[in-house]
């Protein structure tokens, strides 16, 4: 089969681009892949890190042939991009959607392909990261719904997600499948007393881990409001590795605020590939305390370091990380029951038992399950949609 993929790769960092690597690298084992890359990503007023480029060193994981072509403000490349695919004529189109900045790239492009007689039995496929961002709103809603009914069909990475499309196109071929895991890492974990000893821990500490970009919907706020009561039956130690993408200063204040300032680490830099194995492999349990999510590559870097994990029950989560198997679910926004979940984990010395689940788990994870998929949607061939404005019940 011919597929032409679309999306981010390195020197782009993050979640998507490691994603769209991974895929692309497993659907060529089967198939002919045109992948269409990015010249430029989001301009540096919509980018709130330090840098939308990797600072990871190379590696043969994470380079990928493509063909960059697109760059977000710039029609001409979605018009080059248009020429390529109606050139190669590819038997399916795999699209992303995870943010409503492409959408009038992803307008375009798709209103070309469907006006164009040669592309008539080319398949659209939708892999849907989010339907909506976090923290987003009526207008990424109705974007989504735009863009998203000229697909043939979807893959959605959480049952949330699968009812929200549901409501949104009732009619739309739509098929979910778990986040696979993320082979572009060091997964290889240090010994446990020199990645501590690295950090300025000592061996015995009963360490805490918070991975990734600091935003209001991850939650961290609820996790520092939970460390006082933890610590008067736990001397417990909070990593918070990964950068901030809002002003850290509240962060900071409320550590003073709460006197925890001892109990806390910040490594407020985006962490490159090669240093991710030290702090997964200093942490007893990752924690997760978010107020918003579909899914999570940290949950899948966890499950990869096979560590155990205490999680809001939001979005993909519970599907994730199962309860009193792989880790504690809680509900958001709730510091003391964030609390007493640690205080349980430590009590209770469920680390071994959550890990040797974790290692009977994740022995059948793989990417084979979604490349089958895309393979099952592919064959089904065109789905006949409306205009979702006629089919669609009023869902804003």
């Amino acid at each position: 089969m011919k597929i032409a993929v679309i999306g981010p790769t390195y020197p782009f960092r993050g979640g998507i681009a490691h994603y769209t690597t991974l895929l692309v690298k497993h659907l060529r084992e089967r198939h002919e892949v045109r992948f269409i890359s990015y010249l430029k990503q989001y301009p540096k007023w919509l980018f709130p890190g330090n840098t939308a480029l990797d600072p990871s060193s190379k590696s043969d994981v994470l380079q990928v042939q493509c063909d960059r072509v697109l760059e977000p403000l710039n029609p001409l490349s979605w018009w080059r991009t248009y020429q390529i695919i109606k050139k190669d004529r590819p038997d399916l189109l795999l699209l992303q959607w995870w943010t409503p900045f492409w959408s009038p790239m992803l307008f375009l492009l798709t209103r070309l392909i469907q006006r164009t007689a040669s592309l008539a039995d080319m398949h659209v496929l939708f892999i849907c990261h989010h339907l909506i961002p976090p923290d987003g709103g009526v207008l990424d809603w109705f974007l989504a719904r735009r863009i998203l009914w000229r697909g043939d069909s979807f893959i959605v990475m959480s049952e949330e997600d699968f009812a929200l499309l549901r409501r949104a196109l009732p009619q739309a071929r739509i098929k979910g499948t778990a986040l696979p895991p993320f082979d572009v890492f060091n997964r290889t974990p240090m010994p446990s007393a020199d990645a501590r000893a690295k950090l300025n821990l000592a061996p015995d500490d009963e360490v805490l881990l918070f991975f990734g970009f600091i935003r209001r919907y991850k939650g961290l706020r609820y996790l520092l409001e939970a460390l006082p009561h933890i610590r008067q039956s736990r001397p417990v130690k909070l990593i918070v590795a990964g950068e901030f993408w809002e002003d850290e200063r509240p962060y900071r204040e409320l550590v003073q605020q709460l006197g925890v300032q001892d109990a806390v680490q910040f490594y407020s830099n985006y962490i490159p590939n090669e240093e991710i194995s030290l702090y997964f492999s200093a942490a007893d349990v990752v924690v997760m305390p978010y107020l918003e999510a579909t899914q999570s590559g940290i949950a899948q870097l966890a499950i990869s370091f096979e560590k155990p994990m205490i999680a809001t029950s939001v979005g993909g989560m519970p599907e994730a990380i199962h309860h009193n198997s792989t880790g504690l679910i809680v509900p958001p926004a709730n510091s003391a029951a964030l609390a007493e979940a640690v205080l349980q984990f430590f009590a209770n010395d469920l680390a071994e038992p959550f890990a040797h689940a974790i290692r009977a788990d994740k022995t059948s994870s793989s990417w084979q399950p979604l490349i089958a998929l895309v393979e099952e949607l592919t064959a089904m061939g065109r789905n006949d949609m409306s205009d979702p404005k006629a089919k669609s019940p009023r869902v804003l």
